[in-house]
């Protein structure tokens, strides 16, 4: 893991596992935190994707894909949150931005609600 983004990817970790206290930790590694739902996806017969944070070579993403079914919770995030944002379910981050993650965590918290 790149060491600048070591305290980007610590933060980013804390805000998806205080969100989603209800879904099960699949993988937590230097760099990789992985969370499923507690409900199994009719689909793959698994539990389903609920959110990760992965350290890449030039940012850390934090993926929602609550979003991916729901996009009108992202519906009211700020346009500088908007920037980070990459498809549907991810954002992107090579700096810690309190702001951004503040308004991250609530998002990440109402996607977890549903």
């Amino acid at each position: 893991m790149a060491d600048d983004f070591a305290d980007v990817y610590a933060r980013l970790r804390t805000i998806m596992l205080e969100a989603a206290p209800a879904m099960t930790i699949n993988r937590d590694e230097a760099g990789a935190l992985e969370l499923r739902m507690p409900g199994i996806d009719p689909k793959t017969k698994q539990p389903g994707w609920f959110g990760t944070v992965t350290t890449k070579k030039s940012y850390v993403a934090f993926h929602l894909m609550p979003l991916y079914t729901a996009p009108d919770l992202a519906d009211d995030i700020s346009p500088a949150l908007a920037k980070r944002k990459q498809g549907k379910t991810c954002f992107n981050f090579k700096n810690v931005d309190n702001v951004l993650f503040e308004e991250l965590s609530a998002l990440a918290r109402r996607c977890a609600a549903t």
